[in-house]
């Protein structure tokens, strides 16, 4: 399990909530995990303490405006009053930071779920060669025009109340739209998982399913425009090994479709180390669904191909 929190100054401002589990199998790397919109990083200890067995030693941090991490500008639901999307990524900066000084020489996948997956996109892409590898799960990168429809709403929804409150519209449009697509849903977040205990771990938990604010949702939608433009997705090595992985019945990515989408455009960029997983019967949450151990054995596989002959 995870290490009690412990707190790191980031440079941004915030007191950065981290937890971390060290590798109990010979060390052969490090794993950073980046979560995903209204939870926070102890919802991955299961999956860090997989992850340790197979030598790695594993970090993860609650984001700007979630968990238990602190910021006089950042409450629950909002990442900062000014530059979000720079101060996010910088505490991603300052937590490679604290893993290099803790372990110099070992080779450090960073992974992404959903939001988590768009932020650390852009934070790869800001340091494009302190990663051995790069791991998107469940993100989407590919809004179309509803995404450019919802940045016009939230634009106007900015300029009639504010940007610090709960957005009254994306909510609808996001969450709520997926939790009625889920036939037979019995909750609002069926949506993430098949496994019904799962789900209602996430309902009844305090720090998870909160409305995020107007800011946040610009900024997040910053992040989704910026990460897959070709001319940011070129800063990072071409053979930099990436690891994306979808659900065939998730809504938030069109069941997989957006993976599919991201896996394309990386390889028109030029990448050439791309693996995509699409698995049929997931939806959201991988991590939590109910052929978790499945995704997760896949994914230590990589890992550990990934890290076999590097030391950055």
């Amino acid at each position: 399990m995870f290490t009690t929190v412990e707190t790191l100054q980031s440079p941004s401002g915030a007191a950065l909530a981290w937890r971390r589990q060290g590798a109990v199998s010979p060390e052969r790397g490090v794993l950073m995990i980046s979560h995903g919109l209204a939870e926070h990083s102890a919802r991955y200890a299961r999956f860090a303490a997989f992850m340790a067995a197979q030598g790695f030693h594993v970090y993860a941090h609650d984001h700007r405006g979630h968990g238990a991490t602190r910021a006089s500008d950042a409450p629950l639901g909002r990442y900062a009053g000014t530059q979000g999307v720079a101060k996010v990524v910088a505490d991603v900066r300052a937590m490679r930071d604290r893993v290099g000084a803790s372990h110099p020489g070992l080779p450090v996948i960073l992974f992404g779920h959903s939001m988590g997956g768009l932020i650390a996109l852009n934070a790869a892409e800001d340091d494009p060669k302190r990663y051995a590898g790069l791991a998107i799960w469940n993100s989407n990168f590919n809004p179309g025009l509803a995404g450019r429809a919802a940045q016009i709403i939230l634009a106007t929804e900015k300029m009639l109340k504010g940007s610090d409150v709960p957005s009254g519209v994306l909510p609808k449009l996001t969450f709520g739209a997926w939790g009625k697509s889920i036939a037979g849903h019995t909750t609002d977040f069926d949506w993430l998982s098949h496994d019904p205990a799962e789900v209602a771990l996430y309902v009844n938990d305090p720090l998870c399913g909160f409305d995020a604010s107007v800011s946040m949702w610009i900024d997040l939608f910053e992040l989704t425009f910026a990460g897959a433009r070709p001319d940011r997705l070129r800063k990072l090595p071409s053979a930099l090994p990436v690891h994306l992985v979808g659900g065939g019945e998730d809504p938030a990515t069109n069941g997989g479709r957006e993976i599919r989408w991201l896996s394309q455009r990386m390889a028109t960029t030029g990448f050439e180390r791309v693996t995509t997983i699409i698995y049929p019967t997931m939806r959201h949450e991988t991590l939590n669904e109910t052929e978790r151990d499945r995704a997760m054995r896949d994914f230590a596989d990589w890992c550990l191909t990934t890290v076999a002959d590097k030391r950055i």
